[in-house]
């Protein structure tokens, strides 16, 4: 019964598995579709018909036409790609300058009202952007930042959210190790770079695998601080393209995939550990 119970088992985790990835497939296999054959599929959709779309599990008469169209013909999915990339680089390294040292701080040393400053990073952390969007947009157009990359930047440097997952992080490290550390003579910044940052390394990378997921698809600050398409990210470029084009659709949204698919599959043991230290309560 119980080798039948795994086998079971295993046949249920498989079928989820077969679900999770069946996205990616759709969007691989709809990019190797000539807009011949996509449009016939999903006339009802991209023309406004009546009817049922359908669908073939493997292209009828598979083509790179679309792929050699992207890496070749398409200069602003790359410009807008490396806009992506630039905002998403320069808020991680903010987030590690000014919210590595703020969690070590806070977690470390006898803070006054540190509960008060905790609670408050948490609540930052769950505002949405409708709230703060007004204010945001008030401050960096009066310092001229609005349609600019560092419109999207700075704010997201300020984010409460890594400070707080750091923050437990830090908050695991023995006392009684840095106390022999100051006996045997090591300064404040020597104990956070040399026993802080190491010790907390999950912790840090876990803060900044998430961070990365998150700014990479950024929609709604682009749209709301941005005019100026020549820098838009990735994000906005992609709804752009027009429905009758759903190969090159299909094609530029697997290919965009692939950066948040490669950060998740290098840090998923980061990310675990993460999500495990976020649910401690405090």
């Amino acid at each position: 019964m119980n080798r039948i119970g795994k086998i079971i088992s295993v046949l249920i985790l498989a079928v989820f598995a077969l679900l999770t990835v069946a996205p990616l497939f759709f969007l691989f296999c709809g990019g190797m579709m000539g807009n011949g054959e996509i449009n016939e599929y999903l006339k009802p959709f991209i023309y406004h018909m009546d009817g049922f779309v359908g669908w073939r599990l493997f292209p009828l008469y598979p083509t790179l036409r679309n792929y050699v169209r992207l890496l070749l013909d398409s200069p602003e999915f790359f410009r807008m790609f490396w806009n992506t990339m630039a905002v998403t680089a320069g808020i991680l390294l903010g987030q590690f300058l000014f919210g590595l040292p703020a969690a070590w701080g806070l977690a470390r040393y006898p803070v006054p009202a540190k509960k008060v400053f905790y609670m408050l990073c948490i609540v930052l952390m769950m505002l949405p952007f409708q709230v703060t969007m007004l204010s945001e947009y008030l401050v960096l157009n009066r310092l001229g930042m609005l349609d600019t990359l560092w419109s999207i930047i700075l704010p997201g440097v300020f984010s409460t959210f890594s400070v707080f997952l750091m923050y437990r992080f830090f908050c695991g490290i023995p006392e009684e190790l840095l106390e022999s550390a100051r006996i045997d003579g090591a300064g404040e910044l020597q104990i956070f770079f040399l026993l802080g940052v190491p010790l907390g390394a999950s912790g840090i990378l876990s803060a900044l695998v998430l961070q990365f997921l998150e700014c990479f698809n950024m929609i709604e600050q682009p749209l709301v601080f941005l005019k100026e398409k020549s820098l838009w990210p990735l994000s906005l470029y992609l709804p752009e393209i027009d429905e009758k084009q759903m190969g090159f659709a299909l094609c530029c949204s697997f290919v965009a995939l692939v950066p948040p698919l490669l950060v998740f599959g290098m840090g998923q043991q980061y990310l675990e550990a993460g999500i495990m230290a976020g649910a401690v309560k405090e």
